[in-house]
């Protein structure tokens, strides 16, 4: 059974970025872009922990969930040095309301992304899901979390080498993601739609 999530929205009040719209991010002057970039970089790579910090990060990342349905920035933000930062913060944040928050724009950035770069390690943020479903197997919340990232990320891959007409040893998808995610579609856990 697949939900649908609530819409994502954020407080622009509390937003240390400017918070430029979908069609604006697209337009960027690759200076200006790598400046956005930086910021965003810097604010999600912090290692306060802080409550405020915490709400912060929860911010930014809706922020980024709302501009990441947006093919041409969904492809200029999963090609940038922000997505091995959002799976570094996948990995390392002892918040799983900011776990959850990253997988869904992981997931949203691999669902509306046109172009996927031979450099981006899709590869290990499979790995990385695929590991975090299995330890927290029984936590089906978590799981509706952590499903929807992985199946996009698969899919997209799939379809980039479908249209390559061979597989990349760049995006090798290890065997265990998909024996997690049989797992779980037998077990009949319900999904949430990016």
């Amino acid at each position: 059974q697949i939900t649908k999530q609530v819409p994502v929205r954020f407080d622009l009040k509390t937003l240390h970025i400017p918070t430029y719209s979908a069609e604006k991010l697209s337009s960027m002057k690759d200076t200006d872009w790598n400046d956005f970039l930086q910021l965003v970089s810097s604010l999600l790579d912090s290692t306060e922990r802080s409550t405020g910090a915490v709400r912060s990060k929860l911010n930014l990342l809706c922020y980024l969930c709302t501009v990441a349905v947006h093919k041409e920035v969904a492809s200029r933000l999963i090609n940038s040095q922000l997505f091995p930062i959002l799976i570094q913060q996948l990995r390392a944040a002892i918040n799983w309301d900011i776990r959850a928050k990253v997988a869904r724009v992981i997931g949203l950035l691999a669902f509306h992304t046109s172009e996927l770069g031979e450099n981006v390690p899709v590869s290990e943020a499979i790995l990385l899901l695929t590991e975090l479903i299995r330890e927290n197997f029984r936590n089906s919340k978590l799981k509706q979390c952590l499903l929807p990232a992985l199946g996009e990320l698969l899919y997209l891959i799939a379809s980039k080498e479908e249209k390559r007409g061979h597989p990349r040893e760049c995006w090798v998808v290890p065997s265990a993601a998909y024996t997690v995610l049989m797992r779980c579609l037998r077990e009949g856990v319900r999904l949430f739609h990016c």
